[in-house]
Parts: structure tokens; C-alpha cells; sequence
């Protein structure tokens, strides 16, 4: 991977067929071409600051939006979550929780630590492909970005 290529929505999901049904959403529909996908939260603090195998990447490379999973192994999204709030180069950065979890203390927790947005997985294949299209029509085309 070009650690320096510009990257539009960074997807960070540990399930191979989520991921790979958001791809092709976000793709199906033309919303960005730039995506980059990366399996767990410790790889995407990593990549967002510069670290590990990113190492040289410019942190000032920012996405436009981050789709971050919730559950994942190593570093959960509520981790990352928080890191990016604490960061002053990523603090504004659009983070989108999209998860299967359902619970309440996630959903006040994502919001807590600043998530811009919310999103259970639906789990039908039209109602997820659809959800994802939304998700980066709103990011990608008709949000404004600080």
C-alpha cells in the first residue's frame, strides 16, 4: 500500500464479508474511488497516525470520513474512537460507528466520545448495501467538512 495515497473513507471492519458488501456499496454507487480498508483498530491508529507499517505516511492525509466497527480484536472502535478525538490533527475528523451492536451503553458511548453518527448494521444484503450507499452519499457528497 502507498502509505501516502489520498484516501476519501477509511472502512475499519474486522469481518471480511461486511467489508467486503461495503465495498462494493460504496463502489456500486460511484461514491469514492479512495477507499481503504483496514482490519482492526490498532491498524487503523496506526495508519491514522503514522505509525507501524504506516510509518512515513503524512498524518495530515486525512480522510473524509471514517466507518469504524465497534467490536473488533486488539483495539475496539470505541478506542480508536477516542484517540481521534484526542488527537488535534484528527479531532474533527467524521466518524461513523457502523456496527451490529444494539446496546444501548455503546450507542451513548460512541455519542460520548464524539461519534458523528450512529449505524446498526442491518442484516438483509439490500438493506445494508443500501445503508452504506446513504452513509457515503451523505459523507463523501452533501456533508461540508471543517
Amino acid at each position: 500500500m502507498d502509505v501516502n495515497k489520498t484516501v476519501e473513507i477509511l472502512l475499519v471492519e474486522d469481518s471480511d464479508q461486511d467489508a467486503e458488501l461495503a465495498l462494493r456499496a460504496l463502489k456500486k454507487n460511484n461514491i469514492s474511488n479512495k477507499i481503504t480498508r483496514l482490519r482492526d483498530g490498532e491498524e487503523a491508529l496506526d495508519f491514522l497516525f503514522g505509525r507501524g507499517e504506516f510509518e512515513g505516511r503524512s498524518v495530515h492525509n486525512i480522510p473524509r470520513v471514517v466507518l469504524l466497527d465497534l467490536k473488533m480484536p486488539k483495539v475496539d472502535g470505541l478506542e480508536v474512537l477516542k484517540a481521534i478525538r484526542e488527537n488535534e490533527i484528527t479531532e474533527k475528523l467524521p466518524v461513523v460507528m457502523l456496527t451490529s451492536s444494539k446496546e444501548e451503553r455503546d450507542l451513548v458511548h460512541s455519542y460520548e466520545l464524539g461519534a458523528n453518527s450512529y449505524i446498526v448494521k442491518p442484516v438483509e444484503f439490500e438493506s445494508f448495501t443500501k445503508s452504506v450507499r446513504d452513509i457515503g452519499f451523505y459523507w463523501m457528497i452533501l456533508n461540508e467538512l471543517p
